[in-house]
């Protein structure tokens, strides 16, 4: 609760980066969080990670700890992690990506999640695995059975599935059932979903929370997840004042640049909503502090 109040408390300044550690890292010799945290990610959100066999690209090979530990004391960050409600049932628009049982959320999964350390999972689906928000609406239950952390739930784009990817129904359905932050799309990143869409969710969310303690209160989280985390940096200033000035209190930035956004574009996001005296602090920071 300390870190959903501290969110809360940013007014909008907080910046989550997403990556794949498990394949491949950005550049020789550092892992991408290690280059989210440095670009000014507050929060670090590890995709495509098997809870079973976690691997993670750069860490050193002498380490004691698991993979998740090290990296987590490394960068000084609360971290996450995607876990995705597949839905074998869903009716697909193209073919179904399959997935590792350790990325899918279960109570195995979702146990696991807790030994590692993590802060908070994330309820979404990546591109071709057939995650429907009726799944997702499933899993959030599970979730708040199994994980002790926080609880992002949506979907930042349609993983293939053939269903509105958000809309206010859908986000009543999701805060209703109980999570900590409600994920939807940045304006202007997935087709039929503009600023209205997100204004429209975000004065719900807001009329939500009134007069709640910070355990009922539903962050809003805009998320950059379909390959325009690599966009120019123009391109990614405007999607961040969008996202601000509808309600965001926290934004997202993909990795679809080899398990990474181009560390640029996390500076651009954060200098944008932040302005420089606050990123140039927050990026000024040791560990220690």
């Amino acid at each position: 609760m300390e870190l959903k109040q501290a969110i809360l408390a940013s007014e909008g300044r907080t910046v989550m980066a997403e990556n794949v550690a498990s394949s491949s890292n950005f550049l020789a010799g550092v892992t991408n969080a290690e280059l989210e945290r440095a670009a000014g990610a507050d929060l670090i959100l590890f995709n495509a990670l098997d809870l079973f066999d976690p691997q993670i690209v750069g860490i050193p090979d002498n380490i004691e700890e698991s993979p998740v530990e090290w990296i987590k004391k490394a960068i000084g960050r609360p971290i996450g992690v995607n876990l995705e409600p597949v839905d074998i049932k869903a009716s697909m628009n193209e073919a179904r990506s399959e997935i590792s049982i350790g990325r899918i959320v279960s109570p195995k999964t979702l146990k696991q999640a807790n030994k590692l350390g993590f802060n908070f999972i994330c309820l979404t689906g990546n591109p071709g695995t057939g995650v429907t928000n009726d799944a997702i609406k499933h899993a959030i239950e599970l979730s708040r059975e199994h994980f002790d952390g926080l609880i992002i739930a949506g979907k930042m784009h349609g993983a293939g599935v053939d269903e509105p990817v958000m809309n206010l129904e859908i986000a009543k359905q999701f805060v209703e059932t109980g999570i900590d932050m409600l994920l939807v799309p940045a304006p202007y990143t997935v087709p039929y979903f503009m600023e209205q869409d997100l204004k429209e969710i975000a004065d719900y969310v807001r009329s939500h929370n009134k007069g709640k303690s910070i355990e009922d209160k539903v962050l809003l989280l805009t998320a950059n997840g379909t390959s325009q985390d690599s966009s120019d940096s123009d391109t990614i200033k405007k999607i961040a004042l969008a996202s601000k000035a509808c309600g965001a209190d926290i934004q997202h930035i993909g990795d679809s640049l080899n398990g990474i956004c181009l560390p640029e574009n996390i500076f651009a996001l954060g200098q944008a909503i932040r302005g420089y005296r606050h990123q140039m602090v927050m990026l000024g920071k040791s560990n220690l502090r």
